[in-house]
């Protein structure tokens, strides 16, 4: 099996999130060939996960990682160094790597599979439904760009809406009004005065105001204001929580949403490690073994108009996985 070919092949599939489902087909009908003894498991009416096994054992050791893209698509391209292409980081590159390494395992009589998941950029729906048909194995190998170094920990991730509510005015006589604007804006201002917590060795917490919207006009105070923060967590939400509702006070309403938790991994001895930034399936994946994290390409140039992946690193990953298997499986 020739990695780089399959990297391209997968990346030419689209599978933006939401529309996997040719790509779902398509590895479906891939491993069979193949020889392993691939089902789908139904997510909704038109997207599926992928489970591989071999034909005559239980997997101890699953590979895994997700088929969905970002948008916008675009398809492969090469140069000497390297494949380019929506996806060729993020996670395609990984996911032939992962093929290409459980194939060889399978054959030498490793009990290793795959599990390929849709929805890992929205909302991980592919990774819960996946969870409640775990075959018993002892270890997830999860695949995200991490150069090819294992994570010991991946930073949680909380969403958070504050909402400001205010009183409509015209703007000449703004003492009638009650600005909702000026409300959001201040609250955000406690937010970022705010001390985050750091851990030795993981890093600080982060936080992003990642959309702001409200107001009606320039010459109308506004009624409604609202943004949306996004927080990279090192440690449990619960005191984060508590201390954003403490620090906004009454100037507005706070609404939380995907609460993704920190999570510390499983490293093997020689192998360089890394802490993820990102989130990943792993915290919707528990009944899939303990996890590890491990996967070629950089995360820097993932999602962005040049992804890509060094072909080098591919290779490396097919025999870094098989390593990491095999020492997992000796264990």
């Amino acid at each position: 099996m020739d990695v780089v070919a399959l990297t391209r092949r997968l990346v030419d599939i689209e599978s933006v999130t939401g529309r996997e489902g040719p790509a779902g087909q398509f590895l479906l009908q891939f491993l069979r060939d193949e020889g392993w003894d691939a089902s789908p498991i139904p997510v909704d009416q038109q997207r599926l996960n992928v489970f591989a096994r071999p034909k005559t054992a239980s997997p101890a050791v699953v590979f895994c990682t997700h088929m969905d893209t970002v948008p916008p698509f675009f398809g492969s391209s090469e140069d000497a160094d390297n494949v380019y292409g929506r996806g060729a980081c993020d996670a395609k590159g990984i996911m032939a790597a992962q093929m290409t390494a459980a194939g060889r395992l399978r054959d030498q009589g490793a009990a290793v599979g795959l599990l390929f998941t849709v929805g890992e950029e929205r909302d991980s729906i592919g990774a819960k439904t996946a969870n409640q048909y775990a075959p018993g194995s002892r270890f997830l190998i999860d695949g995200e760009p991490t150069d090819n170094r294992l994570a010991i920990a991946t930073k949680g991730v909380l969403n958070v809406r504050l909402r400001a509510r205010g009183k409509m005015a015209h703007s000449a006589y703004p003492e009638e009004g009650e600005s909702a604007i000026e409300k959001l804006v201040d609250a955000l201002a406690r937010l970022r005065a705010m001390e985050l917590p750091s851990v030795p060795e993981i890093g600080a917490c982060t936080m992003n105001i990642g959309t702001i919207s409200g107001g009606r006009a320039p010459n109308v105070v506004a009624d409604e204001a609202h943004a949306d923060i996004l927080y990279r967590m090192v440690t449990a939400s619960d005191d984060l929580k508590q201390r954003i509702r403490q620090w906004v006070g009454s100037l507005v309403e706070v609404d939380f949403g995907a609460d993704s938790p920190f999570m510390k991994l499983r490293t093997v001895d020689g192998v360089p490690s890394m802490v993820a930034s990102f989130s990943t399936d792993i915290p919707h994946l528990r009944n899939w073994g303990e996890p590890l994290l491990l996967g070629p390409g950089s995360i820097h140039v993932a999602h962005t108009e040049r992804e890509s992946v060094p072909k080098k690193a591919l290779h490396e990953a097919v025999e870094l996985y098989c390593s990491v298997a095999q020492k997992l499986l000796q264990s």
